[in-house]
């Protein structure tokens, strides 16, 4: 059975093993000079897949300011509070460095 998955997913680059995924490969999201600082708003807190959807269209991109803001987030959900400052990258850089 092969799995394929999209170039938006955090394992799009994790080995797939017949029937399991190998370890996760962290997909790396470049510092780029123009990418804005954030400030995150009760709007977003705990829904880093809603931020996603209103900044990129692409809910499944979520995982996007984890990759980019590792010393920022340990957990994805629970780290996602209001208050938090965070690196958030342009659309146009994440399309690149995915091959979106």
């Amino acid at each position: 059975m092969t799995v394929e998955y999209k170039n938006d997913s955090p394992y799009a680059t994790t080995t797939f093993y017949g029937t399991y995924l190998d370890v996760l490969e962290n997909r790396r999201i470049p510092a780029a000079k123009d990418d804005v600082l954030h400030t995150l708003t009760l709007v977003h807190q705990y829904r880093p897949d809603l931020l996603a959807f209103d900044l990129y269209k692409n809910s499944n991109l979520w995982w996007v300011f984890i990759a980019r803001n590792p010393n920022v987030f340990e957990d994805p959900i629970w780290d996602f509070r209001a208050g938090t400052k965070f690196y958030l990258p342009k659309k146009d850089k994440i399309e690149v460095a995915l091959g979106l």
